[in-house]
């Protein structure tokens, strides 16, 4: 896949900027004289986007600041130290991508693509609806508030009902719920104070999140990117995808994902993400004391796809994606791309979608499965279906998506029981989760369970707690 980049010569009658050949990218993204650097994509393949920020952040000067901007299709994408099981109905995902909506009103939108990206923090829901923000700068100048101010500003810029936008303790961009009938008319409010609003305090409702933050830092860079909900069309569907039936029986090492109410900025405006996209420039040119005039109108439309501009110290481009890999992003793109239902591959789309699968699912930090209270996991769980016998068990401890121990039996005798744990212990051990395709079948094959009713019972249930 290749990238490419164009602006026009002329941006204002003012102002013209040196123009450059995508061919050059690679040269003119590292050179040092590129402090400021601006860009935007119209690709919406949150692969493609996540590898561009990958780039961005090995190849960028370490003095350099850098602001991305982009939209990516339905995606459910979960952070570096997270687990999917336990964050996503998987479920639904593969519903989704098989066109099954009978079962999950849900999956109704179509292939939703699952990813982890290479940054801590929680899971998100990526759409149309949203547009996705990354910004660069060198550790020295980096606080986890930093950014999100910039954009709280940029949203008040923009719109003004987005007045009531503040920067929370959790470093969240929210919402507060209120009126202007409520507030004190003696009562002051500086726009600029990006962590009050007018509304904060009131009792019309719970701040509705509208942004996150996650974070990667390195030695020389640091990174922060959060996804701001504008006017997404998938609201109501966003929690079905996010409630995974796993949740009550699982116990992970990790990160686990913070919930809060959500809400979109805005509704009925036609263009949002261009509007927004181009006060976030303006911000970002404010923060840093560069001219940005005219480059956000430009990125919004008024440019093609085969160059770079610089002029200064600041380069900018709009980026699209082709057929062609361009070197450093393609490989990105094979660690972070995952296919989970490809029927009939070859050789080789197998060892990528291996590859892919291990990045997904054997990155997760250790976790236990029970169904009952264990010493690890002392918590309350809810009953197993009633098809099951009181005596059925299930515990599995997995490291690295592969079960290291684990004990299931049905039977009420404990000697029984003892054997079947055993039996199951020997086919598993070793075996890793997503490789399981059915569970039902997996506990027919042993012979161990003398009960085949109950063998599939447990099975059905064992799929659906893992999204098979």
């Amino acid at each position: 896949m290749r990238l490419r980049w164009s602006v026009p010569f002329l941006i204002s009658q003012t102002r013209c900027y040196s123009s450059h050949p995508a061919s050059s990218l690679e040269d003119l993204v590292s050179n040092p004289a590129s402090k400021h650097q601006i860009y935007v994509s119209r690709s919406n393949d949150p692969y493609v986007n996540l590898s561009i920020e990958h780039f961005l952040l090995q190849k960028t000067p370490p003095d350099s600041n850098v602001l991305f901007l982009y939209t990516n299709r339905p995606s459910v994408v979960i952070g570096r130290n997270q687990n999917p099981w336990l964050e996503v109905n998987l479920g639904i995902l593969k519903a989704s991508k098989r066109g099954h909506t009978a079962q999950h009103d849900a999956s109704a939108l179509g292939d939703v693509l699952l990813v982890r990206r290479r940054s801590g923090g929680g899971t998100v829901f990526h759409d149309e609806g949203n547009v996705n923000y990354c910004a660069i700068c060198p550790p020295a100048e980096f606080t986890r508030d930093k950014h999100a101010e910039m954009v709280v500003r940029a949203l008040r810029r923009w719109s003004g009902p987005a007045v009531n936008a503040r920067v929370n303790e959790r470093h969240d961009i929210v919402l507060d719920q209120g009126s202007w009938d409520l507030v004190n008319p003696d009562a002051s409010f500086e726009r600029s104070e990006t962590h009050e609003s007018p509304f904060q305090g009131q009792s019309a409702g719970p701040p509705l999140k509208i942004s996150g933050s996650a974070y990667k830092l390195t030695r020389l860079r640091a990174l922060h990117h959060g996804t701001c909900l504008l006017a997404s069309p998938n609201l109501g569907s966003i929690h079905a995808y996010l409630d995974s039936p796993a949740r009550p029986f699982m116990k992970a090492r990790g990160v686990e994902s913070v919930r809060s109410p959500v809400g979109n900025l805005c509704s009925g405006e036609e263009q949002p993400n261009i509007a927004f996209e181009e006060s976030v420039i303006a911000e970002f040119g404010a923060l840093h004391g560069i001219k940005t005039s005219g480059i956000g109108r430009t990125l919004g439309g008024t440019m093609g796809l085969d160059e770079l501009c610089s002029d200064n110290g600041v380069v900018f481009g709009l980026l699209s994606n082709t057929h062609e890999e361009s070197s450093d992003i393609g490989k990105g793109l094979a660690e972070l791309k995952v296919t989970l239902l490809v029927p009939n591959i070859s050789d080789r789309l197998t060892a990528m979608l291996l590859q892919s699968r291990a990045w997904i699912y054997s990155q997760t930090p250790q976790f236990i499965l029970s169904s009952h209270p264990c010493a690890e996991d002392p918590r309350k769980r809810p009953p197993l279906p009633s098809t099951l016998p009181p005596s059925a068990r299930v515990y599995l401890k997995i490291k690295a998506g592969a079960i290291i121990n684990s004990r299931i039996c049905v039977s009420e005798d404990a000697d029984i029981a003892n054997v079947e744990a055993g039996d199951m212990h020997r086919l598993l051990d070793g075996k890793r989760i997503y490789d399981i395709q059915d569970w039902r079948g997996l506990f027919q094959q042993t012979g161990a369970f003398q009960n085949s009713q109950v063998v599939s019972k447990l099975g059905s249930w064992m799929n659906k707690v893992f999204g098979r």
